[in-house]
């Protein structure tokens, strides 16, 4: 009798709260056995945090296959009104500071766009979600980071996929959807190693 041998990849999934309260824990499940999934306990917030938790979390990540990541809904946010958290160029360079890294270590890298905000969020305007969106997409597909657009799958969406008391986090209808493409687009990516 031979035996069976199971290989299974390991994933990472970096985010703010899309990723943590958000489709992050749908995510194993979806994938199946083959996969193992690590993800921080922590709020990935602004690209300036996760990059500095790249260091942090380096021993955690370690064999992983393939990070999915995403980070711009704590750099857009204008608490002031006085302009970004992150101005453009600063959340630009440090997103390709990230994709670097990460591409230097781990064979493939997903990003997910920036989902959008309902339009009364009074702190997080879609045009500034757009507009960071466009900025930092080109710049990170030229590294061949793989881009994962779930922005353009919410934002039609809006009403349905967003909450309407917080103005930000995903519905449970939205964690579905999110969680899906989310999945989809790994095990598509899994099949290219």
């Amino acid at each position: 009798m031979h035996e069976v041998l199971v290989i299974t990849m390991k994933v990472t999934l970096l985010g703010d709260s899309i990723r943590m309260i958000g489709y992050g824990d749908r995510i194993p499940a979806l994938l199946g056995d083959s996969f193992t999934v690590w993800q921080p306990n922590d709020n990935g917030r602004f690209a300036q945090y996760t990059l500095r938790g790249l260091f942090d979390w380096a021993n955690d990540m370690e064999g992983s296959d393939i990070v999915h990541w995403n980070n711009g809904l704590w750099d857009v946010c204008n608490l002031f009104g006085d302009g970004l958290f992150t101005p453009v160029d600063v959340y630009v360079d440090t997103m390709v500071r990230i994709a670097k890294i990460l591409l230097s270590r781990y064979k493939k890298v997903i990003f997910a766009t920036t989902t959008p905000v309902t339009e009364d969020n009074p702190h997080n305007k879609n045009e500034d979600i757009i507009m960071l969106n466009a900025a930092v997409v080109p710049r990170l597909k030229e590294l061949g980071v793989i881009i994962n657009d779930l922005h353009a799958t919410v934002y039609p969406h809006i009403d349905t996929y967003i909450r309407s008391d917080d103005k930000i986090h995903l519905t449970e209808e939205g964690i579905d959807v999110c969680a899906k493409q989310v999945a989809d687009i790994i095990l598509k990516t899994a099949e290219t190693l």
